[in-house]
């Protein structure tokens, strides 16, 4: 059975879209996931499903979300083995000894056509980036609250993202590890 990670958008951020974990867990539950576990409060859920078609998983959580909670939050799913391909071709090695300001900016699809120039430009001088496949790297070392670029790098990259640090995926990596 596939072991996926959910990463929904927008979840419990600034007292909007309120969402408790343990509620979600049991819905998540009723609809036939098996070992869904939930990390912090900004919506990181490991579960195992039968399901091998990531877009109608993806809609069946926000439609339940929708249906018990009165908003339907953009989810990404990623399967285990993707997560950990996104640690492993991690640029910025360095920048995990300060897991927070290194910043994973998961896309669902590929971008087209980013913006680099406006990338480059918004960057600070000890910021870093890289594009590697569905997944954008900030390293962000004075702190991802006061980068222009990490608050524009969707707009540059022209498709949805959702963004987590390191200190996030590493935890979801060994969450999916223990399944």
């Amino acid at each position: 059975m596939p072991r996926w990670i959910a990463l929904l958008r927008g979840v419990n951020v600034g007292g909007k879209n309120r969402l408790p974990m343990a509620e979600l867990q049991r819905e998540l539950e009723q609809l036939g996931m098996k070992n869904v576990q939930t990390y912090f409060q900004s919506g990181n859920i490991v579960f195992d499903s039968a399901s091998k078609k990531s877009a109608a998983l993806a809609k069946q959580i926000a439609d339940s979300v929708q249906k018990n909670q009165g908003f339907a939050p953009d989810v990404l799913l990623l399967q285990k083995e993707q997560l950990a391909k996104a640690v492993q071709s991690n640029p910025f090695p360095k920048a995990i000894s300060d897991p927070k300001s290194l910043h994973f900016y998961f896309m669902a699809n590929s971008t087209k056509s980013p913006d680099m120039d406006a990338i480059e430009e918004s960057k600070s001088p000890t910021e870093s980036y890289k594009l590697v496949g569905n997944v954008f790297y900030l390293h962000a070392p004075d702190g991802v609250g006061r980068s222009k670029l990490a608050a524009k790098a969707e707009k540059f990259l022209g498709v949805r993202t959702t963004a987590r640090n390191y200190q996030t995926v590493d935890q979801l990596v060994q969450m999916a590890n223990q399944g």
